[in-house]
């Protein structure tokens, strides 16, 4: 049983643990990603029968045979990013809206989380969570095709893909990445049950493309 398994309802100290834990990893680096992982309560983001596992470092399901990712993936995910305050955020694949909420915490809400959700009950239930955290303000919420990113909001200073593209980027998201050091995190299928997480940097029409570290995320609906 994990050491995080909450007992009763101590959420808050279960989510400092996890948050020491992921330091002493080496997974948790900034302070701006520290702070937004302790400010974002987890076992919001979850269906009740789950808020127990809310700070065990793992990943949940939610609904639609969706989940939620593990803490270290969400505060890996972030550091990638480089987030700061004023950035225009564009994030694939909304869930229940956990990571879009540490994305603008970790920004000191000084930005914008453009975030899109295939599954329009999914979306409802994330826009709930994050009213519930005075969130929307810089969070917005549309439903549809991930994949195909929002060009009336693009460039995005940082792209954020939480589901597998299967072979390749889409070729939506890496255009409407920003040419000024605009840096995309994103999960591949390469072949069946091999996915990797990818970090591209782009500066004008060039693109760097890094491997990361292997990953299972479900995949990008499109």
């Amino acid at each position: 049983m994990s050491d995080f398994l909450v007992l009763g309802r101590d959420y808050e100290t279960a989510r400092r643990r996890l948050v020491e834990e992921l330091k002493l990893q080496g997974v948790i680096k900034s302070r701006n990603v520290e702070e937004a992982m302790l400010k974002v309560p987890r076992d919001r983001f979850v269906p009740p029968h789950e808020r127990i596992y809310a700070y065990e470092d793992t990943p949940l399901k939610v609904m639609l045979d969706q989940t939620i990712s593990a803490p270290h993936m969400v505060a890996m995910m972030c550091e990638l990013l480089e987030l700061r305050p004023g950035l225009k955020i564009l994030e694939v694949g909304t869930g229940t809206g956990y990571h879009a909420a540490v994305c603008a915490e970790a920004m000191y809400r000084k930005g914008i989380v453009y975030t899109v959700e295939y599954y329009p009950q999914l979306a409802l239930y994330a826009v709930q969570n994050l009213a519930a955290l005075r969130l929307l303000d810089c969070v917005k919420v549309f439903i549809g095709d991930g994949s195909k990113g929002l060009p009336q909001y693009a460039p995005f200073d940082r792209i954020l893909v939480t589901a597998a593209a299967q072979y390749e980027i889409p070729k939506p998201l890496l255009e409407q990445l920003s040419p000024n050091r605009g840096i995309m995190v994103i999960p591949v299928e390469e072949r069946p049950s091999i996915q990797i997480l990818y970090r591209v940097i782009r500066n004008g029409d060039t693109y760097e493309k890094e491997a990361i570290t292997y990953v299972a995320f479900v995949r990008l609906q499109q």
